[in-house]
């Protein structure tokens, strides 16, 4: 057990129990790959506890999430790998190497700026190959085209506005409605994949999330879907003797 009885180290100490001998077999038995569902599923509920902007919820959320990150580092440790604290070690000179401005020569920098700065010293310090490394390939499509924009913008490969990426999403509608009367369905995913990333870069050039813009959107899907599916339930009719028309003014008045 250690010395320092900071809430950290009891979460430690907590975990190395579960984990030893006489603890719990449900603990002992998991494994970095069998951890993985937890991972996500807590990573998701962080998400969607800031979404909400319910303080509470996010405080209990974090907790949780913390407790994976302990776990792993616990496996790892048992292992003679690393523990937590080398973890934490990598992070506190990871967080002043990409922050030069503030750590060392003092300067001040928009967000931008630092963006951009951080994804330069990864590339110039050869920590990545590629600007473009580091996005986990498992990550929704989405959110890679936002960040592969973003990287790649961090060193000035970029359109400068807004107004001339909205004129590429243009050209990229032109074109999906072209392969549509084309009738080619490989060049026609080609041509969605493509409208889809530069609508990300839209998005990421006027600051918004694309990620969070759809899951708001799906939201408000489903909550006016829900109120047709009530709508034809009161009824007592199946749905295929509605007209569109029938449904589009459920739709409506869901609005």
């Amino acid at each position: 057990m250690s010395d320092n009885n900071s809430p950290f180290n009891k979460l430690r100490d907590i975990m190395a129990t579960l984990r030893a001998p006489g603890g719990c077999n449900w603990d002992r038995k998991q494994t970095h790959k069998s951890l993985l569902p937890y991972l996500v599923e807590e990573t998701y509920e962080v998400v969607e506890a800031i979404e909400s902007g319910n303080m509470e919820d996010l405080r209990e959320e974090l907790g949780d999430l913390l407790i994976q990150v302990v776990f792993h580092a616990r496996i790892a440790e048992e292992a003679g790998q690393f523990n937590i604290d080398d973890s934490i070690n990598d992070i506190n000179a990871k967080l002043i190497k990409r922050h030069p401005h503030v750590f060392g020569d003092k300067k001040e920098l928009n967000p931008q700026e630092v963006r951009d700065q951080w994804e330069k010293i990864k590339v110039e310090s050869g920590e990545k190959k590629s600007v473009i490394n580091g996005i986990p390939k498992s990550a929704p499509a989405l959110i890679k085209a936002f960040r592969f924009g973003e990287k790649a913008g961090g060193v000035g490969f970029d359109w400068k506005e807004a107004a001339e990426i909205m004129e590429k999403v243009k050209e990229e509608v032109a074109e999906v409605e072209a392969e549509i009367d084309g009738g080619k369905k490989e060049a026609l995913e080609d041509e969605i994949g493509d409208l889809l990333f530069v609508t990300a870069s839209l998005a990421r050039k006027l600051d918004i999330n694309p990620e969070q813009a759809l899951n708001k959107t799906l939201q408000k899907f489903a909550k006016r879907f829900n109120y047709i599916e009530q709508k034809v339930k009161e009824s007592g009719k199946g749905w295929d003797e509605f007209t569109i028309d029938d449904l589009e003014e459920w739709w409506q008045e869901a609005k």
